[in-house]
């Protein structure tokens, strides 16, 4: 009884081992397939850059290459099976990209071969998937006006108003007065707000030169509210350019405005919705962001959010002051007044995101203009500059706050977004 019940169980034993070996080499291949399908969808990947010349849906021939060669690769050496086939196939469909590995090979057996089973087929598949990086055009509009040549941090700001004799926060840049407050902030070591914009421009082309998957991902342009007042108006400092060595260069030129002399134009520099309007008039309407000649649209607004216009159109929003310029005694209907988000809108409608950097507008209660005509509506500047942002693409920065660390974080965060609204 005991030799008619030993071959059954020798028989039991013997298929349990084979099958345990079958399952190891087939847990072996299916990490070859994990590897082949992950590796043909990443970032750097023949697909990827395949995928962003196509115009339409379908299979991509250099992706599913690929994936074979990998699934090759990871199997070099080993042993105790014969490999039937392995099929790749990648297929691109809007914005993703899919990988499906499969594969079938015969594991001899050992001991089932004593009951005619001489070998076991196995097989298995993996899939994997990843969103293409999308093609994105950056504009940055930087408002470089006299508000701007506040100092950086409290400290700086302190530092300005104990050297100044009519306790001025701002560094104004008055060509006409070679101890002008902007020469005095130099000499003392003072940073102003445009010094630290200026440094945050360029380190953010440094952020999108190692977050970029390919070369011409993303493309820069730069424009400031004019170099002098007696030019003010959108001025562009780089045109679009997907060379973000040669935009952080141009970058060394973003500086304050100028005036030619103290209270000129009766200081009318920040016409916001001017600038904005003609800002709109240089973006195109964007693409779906999947190849280079479809990319999206990104306005990057950095700016205190508070406009010094002549009142004209659109109207005022907050009450007009009279005025004229010292020099040539014309007469000025000033406007002093919080961006309007409706200004904002036109850009948006066409398609573009906008992202806003407010750098708060910081309170001068030991200026007398300031507390007369900017302390009134001081509670609606951020919450417009936010109404003017795209959902998601608000960043404050305060005084002794990182405006480069929020630049850099704005970036990552609407390239992020870019992602999953496709």
């Amino acid at each position: 009884m005991f030799a008619i019940a030993a071959i059954p169980l020798i028989g039991a034993i013997g298929a349990a081992i084979d099958y345990a070996h079958a399952a190891t080499v087939r847990t072996q291949l299916l990490a070859a397939a994990d590897a082949a399908s992950l590796g043909s969808v990443r970032k750097s990947s023949a697909a990827m850059t395949a995928a962003t010349s196509m115009s339409s849906d379908g299979p991509i021939a250099a992706g599913a290459t690929e994936a074979t060669k990998l699934f090759n690769s990871e199997i070099v050496g080993a042993k105790g099976y014969t490999l039937n086939s392995v099929t790749a196939t990648v297929t691109k469909t809007g914005t993703n990209i899919t990988s499906k590995v499969d594969f079938s090979a015969q594991v001899p057996m050992s001991f089932m071969g004593l009951f005619g089973f001489s070998n076991v087929t196995i097989g298995g598949s993996s899939t994997a998937a990843n969103n293409m990086p999308l093609f994105i055009d950056f504009y940055l509009l930087l408002d470089n006006t006299p508000s701007m040549g506040v100092g950086a941090t409290t400290a700086d700001i302190t530092t300005m108003v104990n050297n100044t004799s009519d306790q001025c926060a701002f560094a104004c840049h008055d060509l006409s007065n070679s101890n002008n407050y902007y020469n005095l902030a130099k000499s003392l070591g003072v940073t102003t707000r445009i010094d630290v914009l200026r440094t945050a421009t360029q380190q953010l082309m440094d952020t999108a030169t190692t977050t970029r998957a390919y070369s011409n991902q993303f493309r820069m342009a730069i424009y400031t509210f004019g170099a002098a007042a007696d030019k003010a108006g959108l001025t562009r400092i780089q045109s679009l350019t997907s060379n973000l060595t040669t935009a952080k260069t141009s970058a060394a030129a973003i500086d304050l405005m100028t005036v030619p002399y103290q209270n000129y134009a009766d200081d009318t520099d920040t016409n916001l919705p001017g600038v904005l309007s003609d800002m709109k008039d240089e973006i195109p309407k964007p693409g779906d962001g999947t190849t280079s000649s479809k990319p999206l649209k990104y306005l990057f607004f950095v700016s205190d959010g508070v406009g010094d216009r002549v009142n004209g159109s659109p109207g005022c929003g907050r009450p007009v002051t009279n005025g004229s310029d010292p020099q040539t005694g014309k007469s000025y209907a000033r406007c002093q007044e919080p961006l309007d988000p409706s200004w904002c809108d036109a850009i948006k409608n066409n398609g573009a995101k906008i992202a806003v950097l407010y750098t708060t507008y910081l309170p001068l209660p030991t200026n007398a203009w300031y507390n007369s005509w900017i302390s009134p509506f001081a509670d609606q500047i951020s919450t417009n500059m936010q109404s003017c942002a795209s959902p998601g693409l608000y960043f404050e920065v305060g005084p002794n706050q990182g405006i480069s660390e929020a630049m850099n974080a704005l970036f990552q965060k609407a390239v992020a977004m870019a992602r999953l609204t496709k």
